[in-house]
């Protein structure tokens, strides 16, 4: 896909807080984890589909890849979009691109992330890979690759 076939990212704005960090006030690199997760929860729910819903069936979607590319360094105050994009379903990975942008448009930092979908309701610690989504989820991720409304 190109950049203008691209559809719109799904956005969460977000200021650097002191407890993003260290002790020279620029954003501590495990910050942006946490970051990632929440635009993909948020991202989720706007299309549809709580994550504690998918969570009270038994379901789970952990992180199996994770890449992160630090372009410049966040600041203490600095507002930060993260615009995240939904790609299309690589056999049993859901992948996910971020970028972290800044107040100017640069961008501080690039994120790929690949999630599985796992079942737990068996209990006592198993987990049985799905290769079949649920409609709700399934649904839910066809919205999210075609962006925001």
């Amino acid at each position: 896909m190109t950049e203008q076939q691209q559809p719109q990212p799904w956005r969460l704005i977000r200021r650097v807080l002191p407890q993003h960090t260290d002790h020279a006030g620029v954003m501590w690199h495990g910050a942006y984890l946490s970051w990632l997760e929440e635009a993909r929860v948020e991202a989720l729910s706007a299309a549809g589909l709580a994550y504690a819903d998918l969570s009270a069936e038994g379901l789970e979607l952990p992180v199996v890849s994770l890449s992160i590319q630090y372009r410049q360094a966040l600041l203490h105050g600095e507002e930060v979009c993260v615009c995240s994009w939904v790609l299309a379903r690589q056999g049993v990975k859901l992948p996910w691109r971020s970028a972290f942008l800044k107040a100017d448009g640069s961008v501080a930092a690039e994120a790929s992330v690949e999630l599985v979908l796992v079942d737990l309701s068996a209990g006592a610690g198993q987990r049985k890979l799905m290769r079949r989504l649920p409609q709700t989820l399934s649904q839910a991720l066809q919205q999210l690759e075609r962006g925001p409304d």
